[in-house]
């Protein structure tokens, strides 16, 4: 292990931040579908532009990569300190949990949005019988922008499922090792190119792929695209290889401008070919789609192995304002799509420019839910619950910053 890396034991700040990060962008996210040039999104405001769909677009390409990846890393260390039944069981609380018991009062709060959306554009006759609500079955479930944690229960599985046999037959880590130089020769500036081929296919053959969506968000159904599987898998999987070779995040952040310079460039290229904003599926498995396929996933992969390199370069010391956007990241992203929702539907005919609207829209909803996340949970159980740990309205200084990321 490379000596200007972390112990196993120190607490990784640069991921952290990068987790953090990934999930406060969905904020952002959101929060720009109302401005795009053609509607695309429940609200269309009066005052709209490209520059949102660039926003979407250039957070879309790797942020939910970057956070999989992540998440691969933390499962694999986790796993190695407390073994495969205290690992469940911590994910079954932590994961399986705020999905059971947040998507109903999500729900209620998008569907709010809709009716009131609904009122406002006319859409609802005064004494008319109300529409028929809608029918779901497993092929069409919303899971909402909760999604993510129903995605990561899978592969918490799988990655429980496939790593059994090799801990009952590698006694003497024999594999493990083979592993370990295996994914010392994956890592280098030919890592998004490798990763990049199986995604590329995947989406080729997918006839419901929108190219300006990238890597498909599966928050309907409960089987994910396999584009989304393939995509965020190989992701996840190079995370948890990653946390055995942490020495390896030093050659990440020593690539991350070239990865960045791919990532901007093989981005800029794909929008184009995507034809900007276009939400029409590309239906046939074409040369042109091949092409736009290729440049998304070579993209996905370098920017997000960018967001990972850059963080480990330059975000790798204790921030307490870091830390504490890193610990408050997942009530926020549960929490903040109604907000968004609601937030647009109120703003949408108001006067003003689209980017001080769409500002003053994630603005508004990070700070209600940073307010409700100091209030309501960071000191109660609900603290305990999210983030493993409850913190004391009055903290001993010896105690700050101790902890190690899961």
């Amino acid at each position: 292990m490379s000596s200007s890396m972390p112990a196993p034991t120190e607490r990784l700040h640069s991921l952290d931040a990068l987790r953090g990060g990934a999930l406060l962008l969905g904020v952002v996210l959101h929060a720009s579908l109302a401005f795009f040039p053609e509607q695309t999104w429940i609200v269309a405001d009066n005052s709209r532009s490209i520059g949102a769909a660039w926003i979407f677009f250039a957070i879309h390409l790797f942020r939910m990569t970057a956070f999989f990846m992540i998440s691969g890393l933390f499962a694999h260390m986790m796993l190695a300190r407390r073994g495969w039944v205290g690992f469940a069981r911590d994910r079954l609380i932590r994961i399986v949990g705020p999905l059971a018991a947040f998507w109903t009062p999500v729900m209620a709060g998008i569907i709010t949005a809709l009716v009131w959306n609904a009122h406002i554009q006319g859409w609802v006759t005064p004494g008319a019988e109300p529409p028929p609500p809608p029918s779901y079955d497993w092929t069409n479930f919303p899971l909402t922008h909760l999604w993510f944690l129903y995605v990561l229960a899978l592969f918490y599985t799988a990655m429980l499922v496939l790593r059994f046999p090799f801990a009952v037959l590698d006694r003497s880590g024999a594999w493990g090792r083979i592993v370990d130089r295996l994914t010392g020769i994956l890592i280098g500036p030919w890592t998004p190119a490798i990763l990049a081929a199986p995604l590329a296919v995947a989406c080729w053959l997918d006839p419901a792929w929108i190219a300006f969506f990238a890597v498909p968000t599966p928050d309907e159904g409960l089987v994910p695209d396999t584009a989304a599987l393939v995509g965020f898998g190989l992701a996840f999987g190079l995370g948890f290889l990653l946390d055995r070779r942490r020495d390896l995040l030093t050659r990440i952040a020593y690539w991350s401008p070239v990865f960045l310079g791919v990532g901007f460039g093989t981005g800029v290229t794909a929008y184009i070919l995507a034809g900007g904003p276009d939400i029409t599926p590309m239906v046939e498995p074409t040369m042109a789609k091949a092409l736009v396929a290729g440049f998304i996933a070579l993209s996905v992969y370098a920017s997000a192995l960018a967001a990972m390199g850059l963080c480990v370069r330059f975000l790798s010391g204790h921030s307490p304002v870091r830390r504490y956007l890193a610990d408050s990241s997942y009530w926020v992203y549960i929490l903040h799509l109604p907000l968004v929702m609601l937030a647009q539907v109120w703003i949408q005919a108001w006067p003003g420019a689209w980017w001080l609207k769409m500002a003053g829209v994630s603005l508004g909803v990070l700070a209600v839910c940073l307010v409700s996340y100091e209030l309501a949970v960071r000191h109660s159980f609900l603290g305990r619950w999210l983030n493993g740990r409850r913190i004391p309205w009055r903290r001993p200084p010896s105690e700050a910053g101790t902890e190690r990321s899961e």
